[in-house]
């Protein structure tokens, strides 16, 4: 994190951030596929007494339990890294015909730093793959711009009816090295 941002008053714990929007809007349910970028929000879930934690085994199933959540009264979030969505577009049908709240939050790839060719394709067609199935699109670069990219799209989602994904850029989160 640069200076300047420190001196902003940014957070440096930006996952943190998101756990407190997500506690905020009354989410219950959070699903996910394991991926590092979202360890630390996945930690928290897991030690909250008030979200379920539900480990998925390929991201197109979070579709469908944000409709089951909805259906059953309770709100939902999916958190994926950008190589998953691509899994999911075909369900992403099902939130935008029965306008169900869809809250996601991508861990990008294929951006910033990469060195995996295979995450390339995906994480640069990630937007427009939201875009075509009629998600709105919020992106964070940097810690300071959380919060507020977050608060967005949870009142967008949930006090607007909007669906919509929050792209957490590779720049943020740290190119992976192997």
């Amino acid at each position: 994190m640069s200076d300047r941002a420190v001196e902003a008053g940014a957070s440096i714990d930006w996952p943190s951030d998101i756990f407190e929007v997500l506690t905020k809007y009354n989410v219950r349910q959070v699903a996910y596929v394991p991926d590092g970028g979202h360890a630390q929000l996945i930690t928290k879930v897991h030690q909250s007494p008030k979200m379920r934690a539900i480990t998925l085994t390929t991201e197109e199933e979070g579709g469908a339990l944000s409709a089951g959540a909805w259906i059953g009264g309770d709100r939902s979030v999916l958190l994926m890294q950008s190589s998953g969505v691509g899994n999911c577009v075909n369900m992403l049908s099902l939130i935008r015909i029965c306008r169900i709240p869809f809250l996601t939050i991508v861990t990008m790839r294929g951006e910033w730093g990469e060195v995996n060719a295979w995450q390339v394709p995906m994480g640069s067609s990630t937007p427009d793959a939201f875009d075509m199935m009629d998600i709105r699109v919020l992106r964070a670069n940097a810690p300071s711009e959380v919060v507020g990219v977050m608060k967005a799209a949870a009142a967008m989602v949930f006090d607007g009816g909007t669906p919509t994904a929050v792209l957490l850029s590779q720049r943020l989160i740290g190119a992976k090295a192997f």
